[in-house]
């Protein structure tokens, strides 16, 4: 993925966290603009597709870095 579309590092933090430092860093976004968010909590696996599926965002890709999932979102 690109470097220019913004990084939310919620490294080392634990659920709820990474949901709301991504859904407050996505309301001032425009819709169609992209985000991505690092975790490296379990937990996110569940919490961000349902935040998306929940808020209307689409998750466009997904990869691992070593303990971390990245996930890539589009603002819907």
């Amino acid at each position: 993925m690109s470097d220019d579309i913004p990084l939310i590092d919620s490294s080392g933090r634990l659920c709820p966290l990474p949901v709301l430092r991504l859904r407050k860093a996505m309301a001032g976004l425009a819709k169609g603009a992209l985000i991505r968010t690092r975790t490296t909590d379990p937990l996110a696996l569940i919490d961000v597709p349902h935040f998306c599926a929940e808020a209307g965002h689409r998750i466009v890709d997904q990869t691992s870095e070593g303990a971390a999932t990245v996930f890539t979102i589009e603002h819907g």
